[in-house]
């Protein structure tokens, strides 16, 4: 494989989980490889993400990267300048495009990089388009001559925060479990939606988080009866009663208290969300096991 430069469109396009999840599978089949990250300075997210990789050798010099390694993920912006940087070093380059709900724009632009071009990667397709937007980038990659690499759906769990984040965000405190405060929050559910069986609807959600009233202790339990991440229990900084706190222990799962409103909840965790990390195990597991079954790694060989 030798040097691939994984440049993007446009910032926001995932091209760093791209690499950490190349870099796993590459490393998991007994290849050599490091990491370089071409960007500007105060991309320090980026390589610390990278560094959560176990094997994968951060390189901190662009001079002979391949040296001792057989393959570098170069991480780049984009620019004429790196394409004429891969053809001089006869290395391959990877576009990530990230897809936005407009139709998949024409990718006739990268032809500039001719046979320096690996192809390209659209990342952050909805599940429910899948399936459409692979035919439409394959028919427009065909007709342009140039390679799909792959085109990658979202997945809830690259957004998901962990138990103790979401305490953060909201104000709260992990009263029980707090051991559990890594584990990953994919769901959000709230009581006061119920509509019939609490037991019902509580059920139709794994990973998630119940948000629901301090008082409503019949709530409460009903939502512990179900697989989640965790309790909130909104506007009240009281520990639960004793047989919520009974449940939740004997299922191994955390309760957070907080006086915040369930609507000022709901508006932090929107704005958390968007500036989650993937600096997680499980993520990097994840972002492994998506890249393994959505890009054609053998055609970067």
């Amino acid at each position: 494989m030798g040097e691939l430069y994984i440049i993007a469109g446009e910032e926001g396009a995932g091209k760093t989980a791209v690499c950490a999840g190349l870099a796993i599978n590459l490393l998991n089949v007994g290849k050599k490889t490091g990491y370089l990250n071409l960007q500007a300075k105060g991309k320090s997210d980026d390589t610390s993400l990278m560094k959560q990789v176990p094997g994968l050798e951060i390189i901190s010099s662009e001079s002979s990267p391949l040296k001792g390694r057989e393959i570098v993920l170069a991480e780049a912006g984009t620019g004429k300048e790196v394409g004429e940087k891969a053809k001089k070093l006869k290395a391959k380059v990877i576009i990530v495009e990230a897809y936005t709900g407009r139709r998949v724009k024409s990718a006739s632009p990268y032809k500039a990089f001719g046979k320096s071009l690996a192809g390209i990667i659209v990342n952050k397709v909805p599940q429910r388009l899948l399936k459409s937007v692979k035919e439409e980038v394959a028919a427009k990659c065909e007709a342009e001559g140039i390679k799909l690499l792959g085109v990658i759906p979202e997945d809830r769990v690259l957004l998901a925060i962990t138990v103790g984040e979401l305490a953060e965000c909201i104000g709260g405190k992990v009263i029980t479990q707090a051991e559990k405060s890594s584990e990953l929050v994919e769901n959000y559910m709230l009581g006061a939606m119920v509509v019939g069986s609490g037991l019902d609807y509580f059920g139709r959600k794994k990973n998630k988080a119940a948000i629901i009233r301090g008082e409503r202790l019949d709530m409460q339990l009903a939502a512990l009866e179900t697989p989640m991440s965790c309790l909130v229990l909104s506007g009240t900084s009281k520990p639960p009663t004793y047989r919520a706190l009974l449940k939740a222990e004997d299922r191994g799962i955390p309760i957070i208290t907080t006086k915040t409103s369930v609507n000022d909840i709901i508006t932090n965790i929107e704005k958390t969300l968007p500036k989650t990390g993937l600096n997680n195990e499980k993520k990097l597991i994840k972002i492994a096991e998506t890249v393994k079954q959505n890009l054609d790694i053998k055609a970067l060989n």
